[in-house]
């Protein structure tokens, strides 16, 4: 196999691995981007964990600066599955899924 086409498959491998997602579903529900704490909670119910990682420095539309907490939460195992669910503030900002 030429390198250069083994190396592409190596690396379409390791992104297949992690994959970001602006949509997740939980239980009957679905949670996607820009929903609340209380949504997620509301369709997915408890995280298996909850992780504070501090505060962000965000700037609105205008040009105000405040800070927001950072919060990971852990959905999983469901099928060998990590849902890995980032809020910013009040708000959903990242979904990623990681296999076991």
């Amino acid at each position: 196999m030429p390198p250069r086409l083994l190396l592409s498959l190596s690396l379409l491998l390791v992104l297949s691995n992690t994959e970001a997602s602006s949509t997740l579903r939980c239980n009957s529900g679905l949670i996607s981007v820009d929903d609340t704490v209380g949504e997620v909670l509301e369709k997915c119910g408890e995280p298996a964990s909850r992780s504070d990682l501090g505060y962000k420095e965000v700037v609105d539309e205008y040009r105000q600066r405040s800070e927001v907490r950072v919060e990971e939460w852990v959905y999983g195992p469901r099928n060998g599955m990590y849902q890995f669910l980032r809020f910013e503030g009040n708000r959903l900002r990242n979904i990623d899924s990681k296999r076991n």
